[in-house]
């Protein structure tokens, strides 16, 4: 019996890295591919994949990377490099150190196309786009329920400007069922009264992730809407159909939130700068009407001296009106004094105090001549402190009215 030798799995994959790395046809390679899966890390690094139709191969290229700005999903690329074995993981990586453009992926070619017909047709056109209300209310947002974008887009809306209300028409924004969702989203936002602007917005993906946001249907219901539209889908490397034909295009979903309210510490500047203005202006008015008030009366007062002296000339007029006043009072206290005199004069109690009487008869009329009374008839006298009752004895008329009674 033969005893084979067993190896570690690090000494068959480095046999292999080497093996790899030793063959001079795959040390200077030239592969052509379709981008996919691209990532740059923050080291710098790229992570992608090149595939066709048929197969895949992870790369990798390291900083500094000559053509890296042409690593995007779904482009067609020439890369070069070499394959060998990541012994970490066993994996076969083809190592690139260039990349060159070489026309586009399936996927690419379809987004061309579109963009080409919708183009032609106008749903670009920057002459249909419509500008953003400054001060919106209600913000209608398409995007999933589930996620760090519905909540990137709250909190920026809550920290600008709190006043506005958010409403989440909830859609699926990657798979199948994520074109004919949005556009049910869109539709039921033009639907509910009040919406001043809607975001449709979307995390970053590969070309394959946004490719919801390429759709034809979903272009067609943004272009349709009657409300301002504002895309914030992926990242700002992204370009989708959403983003061209939409009324405003943001490089990402908080970016999205920033553009469609203010900023209430800028307005609360905006307006404190505005009362200042004002302030300033008020006072530089009032300072020019004053001038202009001080010339005009000094312009009047040399074109009419007599006005000069305003003040004296009305201490003049109020003592003339006093001193009119004043006779007029004793011209009147003189007329009351008259009038009191003869109200005096004809008052009974003071004639009856000089020592005439009052006579009536029996019935209290006055008895004024001594026709109205005979011998013997009653009647009174009324004198200045009591009454007396007295009967005629004899009646006797002046001369010349008559025969005495008796």
């Amino acid at each position: 019996m033969t005893t084979q030798t067993a190896y570690t799995v690090s000494q068959v994959a480095t046999y292999l890295k080497d093996l790899l790395e030793n063959d001079p046809s795959l040390s200077d390679l030239w592969v052509r591919g379709e981008v996919s899966n691209h990532v740059r890390a923050g080291s710098g690094h790229h992570y992608f994949t090149l595939r066709d139709a048929e197969g895949a191969m992870r790369c990798v290229q390291f900083r500094p990377a000559r053509g890296a700005e042409f690593l995007q999903d779904g482009a067609e690329v020439l890369a070069h490099g070499r394959v060998s074995i990541y012994t970490v993981r066993g994996d076969l990586q083809f190592y690139v150190d260039m990349v060159k453009p070489e026309g586009v992926g399936a996927l690419q070619q379809a987004f061309e196309a579109l963009r080409r017909q919708l183009d032609s047709e106008g749903l670009f056109s920057v002459a249909r786009k419509r500008e953003l209300p400054p001060f919106p209310k209600r913000i209608g947002v398409v995007t999933s329920p589930t996620g760090a974008v519905i909540q990137d887009i709250t909190n920026v809306l809550q920290r600008r400007y709190p006043l506005v209300e958010l409403i989440l028409a909830a859609t699926a924004v990657q798979g199948d069922a994520a074109a004919p969702g949005i556009v049910e989203a869109i539709g039921a936002l033009n639907l509910d009264p009040g919406i001043d602007v809607i975001i449709v917005a979307r995390g970053g993906g590969s070309l394959e992730d946004l490719w919801a946001f390429n759709e034809e249907i979903v272009a067609r219901a943004i272009f349709g809407s009657e409300i301002p539209v504002v895309s914030g889908v992926g990242h700002e490397t992204d370009v989708t159909i959403t983003d061209l034909v939409a009324d405003v295009r943001a490089p990402t979903p908080s970016a999205a939130a920033e553009i469609v309210v203010p900023d209430r510490r800028e307005l609360a500047a905006a307006v404190a700068g505005f009362a200042n203005r004002l302030s300033d202006r008020a006072s530089r008015q009032t300072t020019d009407h004053r001038m202009r008030l001080e010339q005009a009366v000094d312009r009047l007062a040399f074109l009419a001296p007599e006005t000069r002296h305003p003040g004296q000339r009305v201490d003049e007029l109020l003592r003339a009106a006093g001193q009119a006043l004043g006779q007029s009072l004793a011209i009147h206290r003189e007329r009351l004094r008259s009038l009191e005199l003869q109200l005096s004069a004809l008052d009974p109690s003071a004639i009856l105090s000089r020592g005439y009487a009052v006579v009536r008869g029996e019935n209290g009329s006055i008895i004024s001549s001594v026709t109205d009374l005979a011998p013997g008839d009653s009647f009174e006298l009324a004198l200045m402190d009591g009454e007396v009752s007295a009967e005629a004895i004899e009646v006797r008329p002046r001369r010349g009215d008559g025969p005495p009674t008796r």
